[in-house]
Parts: structure tokens; sequence; C-alpha cells
């Protein structure tokens, strides 16, 4: 499986996505987050979401999967991690993964395929532009997340990220979304709270 920005649109380092959508999964997203959206992470989270500024993808069911966080909180804390995978499902998918080795796979093989290592050092250069556009945040200048450029750990981060940027830009990401089965399958993750109107009685 993967996923694309519109065909021809570069990226944050350059170089155009022109990889087709894989069927049922959309396109990144950058959109506002609604108050129902807020409350779908929370449920999905088990927890307030904490400087969630954007829907950075959605699940095919409509959800947010992804949201784009701010890389200061509002506490004062950096947070590096500018893409969260929030859906619960896909979350569990890639903790699978990391107990079958998946992980440790990936890292022996940055070590010995220089290519791989080339596109990984471009996912994490892409990772640092697209926060910097947002706003830099000296605790964290040059430090992007999951491990990139050097390691692969959490592989919620790379997914986070390849859904939120397409394919072709975070390679373990898109490997991630290869392995996962269709998380959306049995419907939404989390229904969504009913409205005020339909909670009254009738009549």
């Amino acid at each position: 499986m993967s996923r694309s920005d519109p065909v021809g649109v570069p990226d944050a380092v350059g170089r155009p996505s022109a990889e087709p959508a894989a069927a049922g999964v959309p396109a990144p997203v950058r959109e506002p987050a609604t108050d129902a959206d807020l409350a779908a992470v929370a449920a999905q989270l088990g927890r307030t979401p904490r400087g969630t500024r954007a829907v950075a993808h959605r699940c095919p069911c409509g959800q947010p999967d992804v949201v784009e966080t701010t890389p200061r909180l509002a506490d004062g804390t950096p947070f590096p991690t500018l893409f969260y995978l929030t859906c619960p499902r896909a979350v569990a998918g890639c903790s699978r993964l990391e107990s079958a080795g998946v992980m440790r796979q990936m890292q022996d093989r940055l070590a010995t395929d220089p290519e791989l290592a080339q596109r990984y050092q471009a996912a994490h250069r892409d990772y640092l532009a697209r926060r910097e556009a947002i706003g830099g945040v000296p605790e964290i200048d040059g430090i992007s997340a999951g491990g990139m450029p050097g390691r692969v750990k959490c592989l919620h981060v790379h997914l986070g990220h390849a859904l939120a940027a397409g394919p072709g830009v975070n390679p373990f990401g898109d490997e991630v979304l290869e392995l996962l089965e269709q998380w959306w399958a049995d419907g939404p993750c989390v229904q969504p709270a009913p409205s005020a109107r339909s909670a009254e009685p009738a009549g």
C-alpha cells in the first residue's frame, strides 16, 4: 500500500511525489481540527490530546488517524513529534510489527544499504523542514523523531510521517503501511459522541 500527495507537488526537501495512492487509503490532508476531531482523538488516546493543531491524515472512516502537533506545548515543553499517530488499531499494528522484530530488521538494513540510508536521511530532513515551517524550537533543533537519521525506533512515528507526508518520503513508514492490515476494515475505531441535539428526548 502507498499514498500520495497530488502528483508533481514537491515535498519539503524538493522531491516530487508521483506514486499513486493505494486503493482505500486517502491522500494526506492538512485541515484545522474541529471539536468533533478533538473529541475523536481524545477517545482514541483515552486522554485529552496535547498540542493538536491540525488533522494530518484521515482514516477511510473519516476520523483522524494522524494529527499535527505544535513543536512546543502550551506548558512550554518542546515536543519533537510533529505527526502523532492516534488510531489505536494502527498503533496496535505497529506494536505487533515491533514485537515481531521488524524494527530490528530495518535497523540492520539501514547499516548495510547506503541507498536506504540516504533516503532515510532525506526523511529526517523532510521532518525537520515541516516542523520548522511551523516554528523553531531551539531545544530540539536538528532532532526529528523515530530515531532518524541513524536509528530506527518507534514504527508509530514512521507510519504517522508516511501518512501525513505521502509516499516516497519516509521509506520505513511506507514499508510499515505495506505490512499492516487495513485497520479501518471493521469501521471506526471510536464512535463520535452524540450531539446535544440528538441526546434530547423526542417531543
